[in-house]
């Protein structure tokens, strides 16, 4: 669905080299990226600002040309045969509306279906979809200036989908939203990505969105790859782990060892232990532990991802 072969964007700059001068510098925001996208993934795309995300989605899209590499999207070049490759292509960018201010919402989703010429059942179909999972009947006739930001980000999100797409771009899709809008957009982008039937690329600082939807997770730092895999294979690979989390009746006996695990907190004067499973099964942990002491209750926390990916960035 998508290849890229070590694809390249360099920019241009001028910096200050005295109290008159500047002079030109060159800047990789995108420093040959190798990638390839089957039919039905749903990718998470992520990295620090400054990264090369967003340079990238604009390359797939057509709006910036590579200075060097190969990059295809349905065996189409972006740039010379954007034309083509729109019809093909949803893109939301969360800080710019593909929207009329002025008209009321539905008034932009009939305009969208004459410009990508859609046949009016099948954009009937796919509105009637949308207006289901999004909620949308109750601001359809409401301006676009005067919706919240949740409600112009369902909009967005049905106006990118309403011609057909076969690839959905998605940048910062939740960004300034509320938890219930973000739930809805999270929920409708999870049923969409099931059906098989769309290529999901999301660029997001919003972790939690990648945790939920993607099943795959590439990050990149400084425009280059450093992690293209699962989620779990990330966790594995910079060494995160589990946590496992005790309430006791009696604090434990000193000098106690439990076996694949190490403590890590002390609190409630002995009464609540945290451990730091070693990646052996929490089960043999906790049969270990109820052996010897009193447990009132306990929970198995799973690492936490941003704090993955935070020592991923650190590890340079």
């Amino acid at each position: 669905m998508i290849q890229m072969r070590e694809l390249r964007k360099d920019f241009t700059v001028r910096v200050k080299a005295g109290r008159l001068r500047r002079e030109k510098r060159t800047v990789s925001a995108v420093d040959g990226i190798d990638l390839t996208i089957e039919p039905g993934e749903m990718v998470g795309y992520i990295g620090p600002n400054g990264a090369g995300k967003s340079t990238t989605l604009k390359m797939l899209t057509g709006v910036l040309s590579p200075s060097s590499g190969e990059v295809s999207v349905f065996g189409l070049t972006p740039v010379p045969q954007r034309t083509r490759l729109a019809l093909r292509i949803g893109v939301v960018f969360g800080q710019r509306s593909q929207l009329w201010w002025d008209l009321p919402l539905g008034e932009s989703f009939r305009l969208l279906r004459h410009i990508y010429r859609v046949p009016a059942a099948e954009h009937e179909a796919r509105l009637r979809r949308c207006r289901g999972l999004l909620d949308l009947d109750a601001f359809l006739d409401t301006p676009v200036r005067q919706l919240s930001l949740g409600q112009r980000m369902r909009g967005e999100l049905t106006a990118a989908l309403l011609h057909g797409p076969r690839v959905l771009f998605l940048d910062e899709p939740t960004i300034g939203l509320d938890v219930v809008s973000k739930q809805a957009v999270r929920s409708f982008l999870a049923e969409l990505g099931a059906s098989g039937d769309v290529t999901l690329v999301l660029t997001t600082h919003d972790l939690a969105d990648i945790e939920r939807l993607c099943d795959r997770l590439v990050v990149i730092d400084h425009g280059r790859v450093v992690h293209d895999g699962t989620i779990e294979a990330l966790h594995a690979r910079y060494g995160s782990r589990r946590s496992l989390v005790v309430e006791l009746d009696e604090p434990l006996p000193p000098g106690f060892t439990l076996p694949g695990a190490s403590v890590t907190g002390v609190e409630a004067d002995g009464h609540r232990v945290t451990f730091a499973l070693d990646g052996s099964s929490s089960g043999a942990a906790v049969a270990a532990l109820v052996a010897v002491a009193s447990v009132r209750d306990l929970s198995v926390v799973e690492p936490d991802i941003e704090d993955v990916v935070a020592r991923l960035y650190q590890a340079g």
